[in-house]
């Protein structure tokens, strides 16, 4: 596929977002880690929290990024945005407001994957960015770029006690296939990290809502 600027221009627009922003990369690491202990210690308060950190998330990279940034190089950057401004504003009125999701690690299989999303997301996919070559401020960044975002909040929501209502999944989905062209036409391989993280995560989330449903429906028959 031919793309409409040059990979230097793609990393331009990373080098000048991030010296703009600083410290907001710091920021976002202490959030994050912030979010993940609040997981570990479950409650209906925590959970909120969690909800409304992935909102921040989600529309501060919209908002940022996509619309104020990427929109110089991409002019479909102001959609991608408009898309990531309502997933922050679904986690708000879902997770933050109404309670509805309930965030908790168990030593069970999805949460376990889902930890290993969130390490890929926070630690792995910068080493290996760095080994690519995309060194600060010419990089992606946990927190506030899209793709490592995108991989935490899929290893987040492996962490949902209850079910994940479906249409949180589909804008995650939706930009974790077009990861895939970053990582073929830019030269980002790290984001091959998302697709496996939007396809898998996906998959794992709507067989256990599945589970759910049918047990839900067992119990209210018996």
């Amino acid at each position: 596929m031919n793309l409409p600027f040059t990979v230097e221009q793609f990393f331009d627009v990373f080098q000048r977002y991030n010296t703009a922003i600083w410290p907001a990369q710091i920021v976002a690491y202490v959030v994050g880690i912030a979010a993940l202990g609040l997981a570990l210690r479950p409650s209906s308060v925590s959970s909120r929290i969690v909800s409304a950190i992935l909102a921040v998330f989600w529309i501060w990279t919209g908002v940022f990024y996509h619309i104020i940034y990427y929109s110089h190089l991409v002019s479909a950057a102001r959609i991608f945005g408009i898309f990531y401004v309502l997933e922050g504003v679904l986690f708000l009125i879902m997770g933050t407001f109404r309670g509805k999701l309930s965030f908790g690690f168990r030593y069970k299989p999805l949460p376990i994957i889902g930890a290993c999303f969130i390490l890929y997301a926070m630690v792995i996919y910068p080493l290996l960015g760095m080994s690519f070559g995309h060194v600060y401020p010419r990089a992606p960044m946990f927190g506030v770029a899209p793709c490592p975002m995108t991989i935490f909040t899929f290893g987040l929501l492996l962490w949902v006690v209850d079910s994940v209502p479906a249409y949180l999944l589909i804008i995650p989905l939706l930009w974790s296939f077009l990861g895939m062209s970053a990582a073929i036409n830019l030269q980002v391989p790290q984001d091959y990290g998302l697709v496996v993280a939007g396809v898998l995560g996906t998959a794992l989330i709507l067989t256990e809502n599945r589970k759910a449903k049918m047990l839900s429906h067992q119990f209210n028959v018996g």
